[in-house]
C-alpha cells in the first residue's frame, strides 16, 4: 500500500505491535540515541520502532521505524524483500525478451502502463506538507538529535535532499546528513562521488546559487529511495512509485522552484552558495561504527520551513551495527541483485552484505562457476558496478555454499582457499568513510576465491587476539603460530580488548581496521602457505590519517538511561551495548592519537 503520510505508517506499526510510544520526557541530546541503540540491538521480539512524544518540542520523533525485517517490508509494501527482487527480474525479462508476433508485442502494453504509473506527478496548488508555512526559520523548534557525545552538534539524519542539475534539469533525491550550524543554517554533507555534489559543482561552474529543498517524513518508501544506490540521472521517486505501486505527488516549493513530495511532514527550502567558504563539519558517529572526522562541506541556508499540521519528525542513528541502517542496506542488497546480475554479471547467483561489513566492507558472492575465469570475471564486474566499486573485501563461493550461513562460508574458505593463488589484492575506490587507507576514498581491496578447484588446499582459519601495537610484532607472532601448525591457511589478528566469543564484533572491527596492501601478507613453511591479516588498531607513527574512535555512549548518558528505564515503558531492562565497546577506547575523543583534542589532520 502507499502510505498517505508518516502518521499513516505509524498507525500500521501500531496494528502490528511494532511501535512503542514513549511519553516520559527524554532529551534529544544523547538520551534518545542511547535508548534507540539498546532497542535496535535487542532480540527480535524487543526490537520495535520508537515514538518519543515528550522531547521538549511540539513534534513527536519517530526512530527505528525501518529497523527490522518486518518493518522494512511493511514500509516497502512486500511480504519479504526477495519479492521485490522477483518483481524486478520479471520486468527485466518481459521487456528484454524477443517479441516476434503482434500479440507478443501487445502483451507489453499493460507493463508499459504500469511503468508510466510509477512516474512522479506534479500536483497543482499546495500539498499537505505546506499546511503551515514558517518564514521565520528556527530549527530549534524541531527535535533534532545530537546522537553521540563527540558529534560536533545536532544532525538531521533522515533528510531527503532534493536538487536539480542546472543544465540537464535531472532531479536527484539523496540522503546526506546535515549538521545544524544555527537556527537557519546547516551543513550539507555530500561526498564527491554523490550526485548532489555533482550538481553543486555544476552550479559552481556557472557561478550561480544552487536551490536545495529537504523533505522529512512522508511515505517511508520515499525515505528508503533517497538512500538507494541508483545510477545518476534516474529519479529516486520513480523507485518509490515502483515500491508503493503508486506515483509520488509533487508540489512546487514556496521560495524556490524545486518540487517536493506533497506528503512530506516537513520541508526545508533554501539554497547553497558554491562561492561561499565551506564549513568545517563533524566529527560524527557514523554507520561504520567509528567517528567520521571533520572535513569541509557547503552551508545550506534555509529560507522557509513548511510542514503538516500534525507533523512527525523522522530520525535515525548510526553506529556499531546492527542498527536501522543495516536493514535499509539489506533492502538495497535484495532489490539491486537483479540489475547487477542481469546487466553486469550473469554468473552471479546471489550475494549478501553482512551487517558486520557495514554495507561496503564485506560482500559474499555466490556464482555459477563453469570455468576458472568466472571468478576473476565476477570480481572485476562487481568492483566496477556503481557503489559496489567501493567494496573492500569480496569473498567468492560457488553453488555448494549457503552464503546466509557463516559457518558454511568459513568452511568454503577452509576447504578451497590457497593463500598464494586465491588471494587478489589491488588498489581501487573505497567508501570515503573507510579510515584504514592512506587517502580518503581510495586504497586497497582484497578478493578471496573460495570456489572449488580440481585440487583442494584445505586449511584452518584461526582468529588470534593481538596484544601488541607493533605491526611487525604482530606478523612475527602470527608466523610463529604458523610454524607450530602448518595446517592453518589464514591467521586473523584482532584487538584483544574484544570478547573472544563475540565473533560478529571481531569481524566488524577487523574489516574496518585492515588495509589489505599493508596489513595482509602470505608466508610459506614446508611447502604450505598462510595468509596473515592484521585487523588490529593502528597506532604507528607512520599512520597518515587520524585513527577514529569507535562510537559509544558516554558513561553519564548510560547512567541516566539506566536510572529512568522503568519510567519509559520499554519492558525489562536492557543494558547498554556500548559497555561491550568502551574497552576499545584509548581516550575520550572522536579520534585517538592526537595530543591536542582540538586538532584533527584532514587527509587531502
Amino acid at each position: 500500500m502507499a502510505y498517505r503520510n508518516l502518521n499513516d505508517f505509524i498507525e500500521e506499526l501500531k496494528k502490528q505491535d511494532e511501535l512503542i510510544i514513549v511519553s516520559e520526557y527524554v532529551n534529544t541530546h544523547l538520551e534518545i540515541s542511547e535508548i534507540t541503540d539498546r532497542i535496535s540491538k535487542a532480540p527480535e521480539n524487543r526490537n520495535k520502532a520508537l515514538l518519543f512524544t515528550n522531547n521538549g518540542t511540539d513534534y513527536p520523533l519517530l526512530i527505528n521505524a525501518l529497523g527490522s525485517q518486518k518493518r522494512i517490508c511493511t514500509a516497502l509494501n512486500c511480504n519479504k524483500l526477495d519479492d521485490l527482487k522477483q518483481r524486478i527480474e520479471t520486468i527485466f525479462t518481459q521487456t528484454t525478451s524477443p517479441k516476434n508476433t503482434l500479440k507478443e508485442k501487445l502483451s507489453l502494453l499493460p507493463l508499459l502502463a504500469e511503468l508510466k504509473s510509477w512516474m512522479p506527478k506534479h500536483k497543482n496548488g499546495r500539498g499537505e506538507c505546506q499546511e503551515v508555512i514558517e518564514k521565520d526559520v528556527d530549527l530549534n523548534k524541531i527535535p533534532i538529535l545530537q546522537c553521540w557525545k563527540h558529534d560536533a552538534g545536532k544532525f538531521i539524519t533522515f533528510p531527503m535532499v532534493i536538487t536539480e542539475h542546472p543544465e540537464t534539469h535531472c532531479r536527484n533525491m539523496g540522503m546526506y546528513r546535515m549538521q545544524v550550524i544555527d537556527k537557519q543554517t546547516t551543513g550539507m554533507h555530500w561526498h564527491k562521488n554523490k550526485t548532489g555534489e555533482h550538481h553543486y559543482e555544476a552550479y559552481k561552474r556557472l557561478g550561480q546559487k544552487m536551490p536545495v529543498s529537504v523533505a522529512l517524513g512522508g511515505d517511508p518508501a520515499n525515505i528508503f529511495s533517497a538512500t538507494a544506490p541508483l545510477p545518476e540521472n534516474i529519479d529516486e521517486q520513480m523507485l518509490t512509485g515502483f515500491l508503493r505501486k503508486k506515483s509520488v505527488d509533487l508540489v512546487k516549493c514556496i521560495t524556490n522552484d524545486l518540487e517536493v513530495p506533497a506528503d512530506a511532514d516537513f520541508v526545508l527550502e533554501g539554497y547553497v552558495d558554491p562561492q561561499e567558504e565551506k564549513f568545517l563539519e563533524g566529527p560524527f558517529g557514523d554507520h561504520t561504527g567509528f567517528y567520521s572526522l571533520p572535513d569541509y562541506y557547503p552551508k545550506f541556508h534555509i529560507t522557509c520551513i513548511t510542514h503538516r499540521k500534525n507533523a512527525v519528525y523522522p530520525a535515525t542513528i548510526v553506529g556499531i551495527p546492527p542498527m536501522e541502517d543495516a536493514w535499509i542496506g539489506k533492502a538495497s542488497e535484495r532489490i539491486f541483485l537483479a540489475p547487477i546480475k542481469m546487466l553486469f554479471c550473469p554468473e552471479l547467483i546471489d550475494y549478501i552484505m553482512p551487517f558486520e561489513g557495514v554495507s561496503h566492507n564485506l560482500v559474499i558472492a555466490k556464482i555459477k562457476k563453469t570455468c576458472d575465469g568466472d571468478v576473476q570475471k565476477t570480481i572485476n564486474a562487481l568492483w566496477g558496478a556503481g557503489q559496489m566499486a567501493n567494496n573492500k573485501t569480496l569473498v567468492v563461493v560457488d553453488e555448494s555454499c549457503d552464503i546466509t550461513n557463516f559457518e558454511s562460508v568459513v568452511s568454503a574458505i577452509e576447504k578451497n582457499f590457497k593463500p598464494d593463488e586465491d588471494c587478489i589484492i589491488m588498489n581501487g575506490g573505497l567508501d570515503v568513510l573507510d579510515h584504514s587507507g592512506p587517502k580518503i576514498g581510495f586504497g586497497s581491496k582484497m578478493a578471496i576465491d573460495a570456489t572449488r578447484k580440481d585440487t583442494n588446499y584445505s586449511g584452518k582459519i584461526k582468529f588470534v587476539p593481538n596484544k601488541t601495537s607493533s605491526h611487525q610484532n604482530q606478523i612475527l607472532t602470527a608466523s610463529q603460530i604458523f610454524e607450530n601448525d602448518t595446517n592453518i591457511s589464514c591467521i586473523i589478528l584482532y584487538d584483544a580488548n574484544i570478547d573472544a566469543n563475540d565473533t560478529k564484533s571481531i569481524i566488524w572491527n577487523i574489516l574496518n581496521n585492515y588495509n589489505p596492501s599493508k596489513d595482509c601478507s602470505v608466508i610459506e613453511q614446508n611447502g604450505r602457505t598462510c595468509l596473515i591479516i592484521d585487523g588490529g588498531t593502528k597506532i604507528e607513527n607512520e599512520q597518515l590519517r587520524d585513527w577514529p574512535s569507535p562510537v559509544t555512549a558516554d558513561e553519564e548518558t548510560i547512567r541516566k538511561i539506566n536510572e529512568k528505564w522503568e519510567k519509559l515503558s520499554l519492558g525489562d531492562f536492557l543494558p547498554s551495548p556500548s559497555l561491550r565497546y568502551r574497552k576499545l577506547l584509548d581516550k575520550d575523543s572522536a579520534w585517538r592519537y592526537q595530543d591536542n583534542d582540538n586538532f584533527c589532520t584532514l587527509a587531502k
